[in-house]
């Protein structure tokens, strides 16, 4: 049985999110503040968070980056605002989804199911190779570490994902609708800014000068690319 974490310090939503999430037997914890949301993150080790944004005490920004320091743990951020700002700086900080209230809770619970079965999936997938190896880059799969130029570099779990799908293909141009496909998955309602937004944060990351990359490339009118070769 998975574990959900739902954060929201509107009682009714957090109790009709837990009543609907539980009847898809999920065990759900509920948190109405930041600083319960972190205790319970760290008492209970759930699969996934459902985050609000606004939140007392410690909003919903600061308790994604507080975990994101530690887990790569699914993150669905709620918000009441629309303003695209606030959900590209959601993603940037981690968070792997967003909604927008008000939303149909049988649409959450889909969302959900998609991101923890995608979840596993590439947990899978990534069983049979452990680390990639490539120029001077080391992308360990299975602890979620990476290392450029002998250096540890800290990325999110999005980052992370995205950097070990196109290391794992040096050479190969992927659009950036296909990176959305893979990384944030059929359902994944976003633009394909998120994906630009991403690859500037990674290259700000790993890049000795990131407006000359010479790991992530822009090949322009298609996409990105990890850079082929030796010697970076």
């Amino acid at each position: 049985m998975s574990k959900i974490l739902v954060v929201d310090d509107e009682k009714t939503i957090a109790k009709g999110l837990k009543f609907a999430l539980t009847k898809e037997n999920f065990e759900v914890f509920v948190a109405y503040d930041g600083a319960e949301a972190i205790r319970l993150f760290q008492e209970e080790s759930p699969d996934l968070i459902v985050l609000d944004l606004m939140l007392p005490e410690i909003d919903g920004f600061e308790v994604c980056r507080r975990i994101r320091k530690n887990s790569d743990i699914p993150i669905i951020m709620l918000t009441a605002r629309g303003e695209d700002i606030d959900k590209i700086l959601g993603l940037e900080l981690g968070a792997d989804d967003y909604m927008t209230k008000p939303f149909n809770p049988r649409e959450l619970v889909a969302r959900v199911k998609a991101i923890l079965r995608r979840s596993h999936t590439q947990a899978t997938d990534q069983a049979g190779m452990q680390v990639i190896r490539l120029q001077d880059l080391q992308v360990d799969l299975f602890q979620h570490k990476v290392r450029v130029r002998d250096k540890d570099v800290d990325l999110t779990s999005k980052e992370f994902a995205l950097l070990s799908l196109m290391a794992s293909h040096p050479g190969r141009v992927f659009s950036r609708e296909k990176l959305l496909e893979h990384v944030w998955g059929y359902d994944y309602y976003g633009d394909a800014r998120t994906v630009d937004v991403h690859i500037r944060h990674l290259r700000e990351k790993m890049e000795p000068d990131p407006a000359t990359p010479q790991l992530i490339l822009t090949v322009w009118g298609a996409g990105y690319k990890f850079r082929e070769g030796k010697n970076v």
